[in-house]
C-alpha cells in the first residue's frame, strides 16, 4: 500500500527507529529524535544496497518519489548503481573546486613566476588579485566560459585602462593553457576572445632626444637638492643603459670597481649581462660606496636599508625637478635617449648599441645574444657616450 501525507504526518516518534513503507523500495525511517529520513532499497548485481533520499519535510513524499524513479532507472537502463553515481558526482564537485580559476592560477604563478624578477611577479599577481580573481577566481576553470571572461576584461577597459585589459587577457590565456596542459581544462578560451577588445596604441617611453634638453636634464641632476642615494641614481642612470628596476637593484656583489664593470641577470630576459663602467660612473659609484659598500645594494631604500629603493625613487625626482614623466623624460627613457643620440649623431653601429641594451638581436651566425659580443667596441662606446654627455652639459655651460 503506497505511503500519503496524512500517515506521514500522524508518525511519531517512538523508542525505537521504526519504517513506513511506501511503493518500489521508497521507505521513509522515523527516529526516537523525531528525524524522517528517506531511503530507497534496491538490489544491484546481486546485492542489496541502500539510497539516501534526503530528510522530510525538506524532501516531500513528491519528490522522494522522483529521486526514487531516476535511481530505478539508473538501474534499468544504464546499468548504473545509483549509489556510486552519487559519490562520482560528489568527487567531481570536490575536483571542481580544487580545480577553481584562483587556484589553477596561483599554481601557474608559483611555478612560472619563480625566476622572474620580483617587480614582475608582484604586477601579475597583483593583476590577478584586482581584475581577475573578484570575478571568475571561485569558479572551476573548466566551466568559464568565453563570453564571462569577456565581460571580465570589458569591465577593466571600462576603467580607461585598455593595456592592463589586454595583459590580463593575456596572463588569463596562460592560465588556461596551463590548465589544459594539466588535464583541468579542455581548451584555451582566451583563442575565441581574439580581436574582441580595441587595439592599443604603441606607448614609447618618455626621453629627450634633443641634446638641449639633454644638457639641461644632466645640469638640472648635478644640482639636484635631494638625498645623495638619489642623486647618484639620477646621475648613473644615463651611463649604464640598464632598466629602471636593474639599476635600483644592482648590488655591490655584481660590481668590480677596478675592472670598471658591472655583471648581472636581466630581469626580462634572465640572461647574464656585463655593463663596462665609464670613469665617469666608476666615480659615481665611488661616491656611494661609503654610504652603502657595506651593504647588498648599491642604492639602498630610505625606510629600510636592507631593501633596494623605491622603483618609483627615480621618477619622482625627475617630477620634483619639473619633469613630465609622461611626456618628457622617465627613468626608463634613459635607455632610448642613449640609443637614438648613439646611433644618430655619434654613428654607432646598432648592433653594439642593441648588445649594449641586452636585447636580443639574431646576427647571421644565430646567436641571439652573448653578454661579452663586440665587448671591446662596448667599452669604447660607453666612454665615448659619457664624454659625450659631459661635452654638451659643460658646453652649454660656456
Amino acid at each position: 500500500m503506497a505511503l500519503t501525507n496524512t500517515a506521514i504526518q500522524n508518525a511519531k516518534p517512538a523508542e525505537k527507529p521504526y519504517k513506513l513503507y511506501d511503493t518500489d523500495g521508497l521507505f521513509m525511517q522515523v527516529t526516537p529524535a523525531g528525524g524522517r529520513w528517506w531511503r530507497f532499497k534496491y538490489r544491484f548485481e546481486g546485492k542489496e544496497k541502500l539510497l539516501s533520499l534526503g530528510t522530510y519535510p525538506d524532501v516531500s513524499l513528491k519528490q522522494a518519489r522522483d529521486k526514487r524513479d531516476d535511481a530505478r532507472k539508473l538501474i534499468a537502463n544504464d546499468q548504473i548503481d545509483p549509489s556510486e553515481k552519487r559519490q562520482q558526482i560528489k568527487a567531481e564537485k570536490i575536483l571542481s573546486s580544487a580545480n577553481s580559476f584562483e587556484l589553477v592560477a596561483r599554481e601557474w604563478w608559483s611555478t612560472h613566476m619563480k625566476n622572474k624578477a620580483e617587480t614582475h611577479k608582484d604586477k601579475v599577481i597583483r593583476r590577478f588579485e584586482l581584475y581577475l580573481f573578484p570575478w571568475i577566481g571561485n569558479i572551476p576553470i573548466a566551466d568559464i566560459t568565453a563570453p564571462q571572461l569577456l565581460q571580465v576584461v570589458k569591465r577593466i577597459e571600462n576603467l580607461n585602462k585598455l593595456e592592463t585589459a589586454h595583459r590580463a587577457l593575456q596572463t588569463a590565456g596562460q592560465v588556461f593553457r596551463y590548465a589544459v596542459q594539466t588535464g583541468r581544462a579542455i581548451r584555451d578560451i582566451t583563442y575565441d576572445l581574439k580581436g574582441a577588445l580595441p587595439a592599443t596604441t604603441t606607448k614609447h617611453m618618455a626621453a629627450f632626444t634633443d641634446p638641449k634638453d639633454i644638457a639641461e636634464l644632466l645640469r638640472a641632476i648635478d644640482g639636484f637638492n635631494g638625498t645623495v642615494t638619489v642623486q647618484c641614481a639620477l646621475k648613473l642612470s644615463p651611463l649604464v643603459f640598464a632598466r629602471p628596476s636593474e639599476l635600483r637593484q644592482a648590488k655591490w656583489s655584481d660590481i668590480d670597481l677596478e675592472a670598471g664593470e658591472w655583471r648581472y641577470v636581466v630581469s626580462k630576459t634572465k640572461t647574464d649581462h656585463l655593463v663596462p663602467l665609464s670613469k665617469q660612473a666608476v666615480e659615481i659609484l665611488k661616491v656611494m660606496h661609503p654610504l652603502s659598500g657595506h651593504r647588498e645594494y648599491v642604492f639602498p631604500g630610505g625606510h629600510s636599508p636592507l631593501r633596494p629603493m623605491s622603483e618609483a625613487a627615480v621618477n619622482a625626482a625627475l617630477k620634483r625637478m619639473g619633469y613630465d614623466t609622461q611626456t618628457q623624460i622617465t627613468g626608463h627613457g634613459f635607455r632610448a635617449m642613449a640609443r637614438t643620440i648613439l646611433h644618430e649623431r655619434l654613428n654607432v653601429d646598432p648592433h653594439i648599441i642593441e648588445h649594449q641594451l641586452a636585447h636580443t638581436v639574431p646576427d647571421n651566425l644565430g646567436s641571439a645574444y652573448n653578454r661579452t659580443r663586440f665587448i671591446e667596441q662596448r667599452k669604447a662606446m660607453m666612454q665615448q657616450w659619457a664624454d659625450y654627455l659631459d661635452s654638451i652639459k659643460n658646453k652649454q655651460q660656456e
